[in-house]
């Protein structure tokens, strides 16, 4: 894959990737942070592709435009939590700790965004712990490590050693959002693959899993826009 960039106000940057299975130019505009990707044919000249870009420069941008905006992490802001949503406020006790709808986090403001962060991350361990131990157990199937990250191209997986990664964002969504996703993971301890019997697993573990599944399609993107960089 390469980059490229066209100017403007800002500037827009491109990634290029080449596909056997693609039979013409397609452009993809990530709902997660506003990626935008050219998928090439095979052997298609790359400066066919780029004029491709250039023709469809006003409706990237328009997505780009219509795009939620971020939602950075801040004293006097407020950060969703369990579905909900907690008031950040400042605190004077060694961490940060839940009062009624608040969350109050100590320190200065500039170390607010690392901290709650560094809840939200401990929050989301122990609730996924808690998921995956009993859906593995109804399973009756042994599971390896537990991972959190943070990354943007799935909210979990399952390795074929058994190991588990979730996205700690999770510990935003509702419970049950939360809970699907570690009875999701759990179900490839059986079945590693997404077949008919993959998706008969997930519903033994959780019938009613549809809810919670159209609450991350509809939702999901959201979650990636709470940003604890400022």
């Amino acid at each position: 894959m390469r980059v490229t960039t066209l100017p403007g106000d800002p500037p827009l940057e491109v990634t290029l990737r080449r596909s056997s299975r693609a039979r013409r130019y397609s452009l993809r505009v990530s709902q997660l942070d506003g990626r935008v990707t050219l998928t090439l044919p095979a052997r298609a000249p790359v400066a066919d592709g780029l004029a491709f870009v250039r023709e469809k420069e006003g409706w990237i941008r328009g997505h780009l435009a219509a795009q939620p905006a971020d939602q950075p992490v801040h004293l006097g802001g407020s950060v969703p939590f369990r579905g909900g949503a907690l008031v950040i406020v400042a605190g004077a006790s060694r961490r940060p700790r839940v009062v009624d709808a608040a969350l109050q986090v100590p320190g200065e403001a500039e170390q607010v965004p690392a901290r709650v962060r560094a809840f939200l991350k401990v929050a989301a361990r122990a609730d996924l712990a808690a998921a995956v131990e009993r859906h593995a157990s109804a399973l009756g199937r042994p599971y390896g490590r537990l991972t959190l990250r943070d990354v943007r191209s799935r909210w979990g997986s399952c390795s074929s050693k058994g190991d588990l990664m979730f996205s700690w964002r999770l510990i935003m969504a509702p419970p049950d959002v939360l809970d699907y996703v570690a009875a999701h993971e759990v179900a490839h301890l059986a079945e590693m693959n997404h077949s008919p019997a993959f998706w008969a697993v997930v519903g033994r573990l959780m019938p009613n899993y549809a809810a919670p599944r159209a609450w991350l399609r509809e939702n999901g993107a959201a979650l990636h826009r709470v940003r604890f960089d400022n």
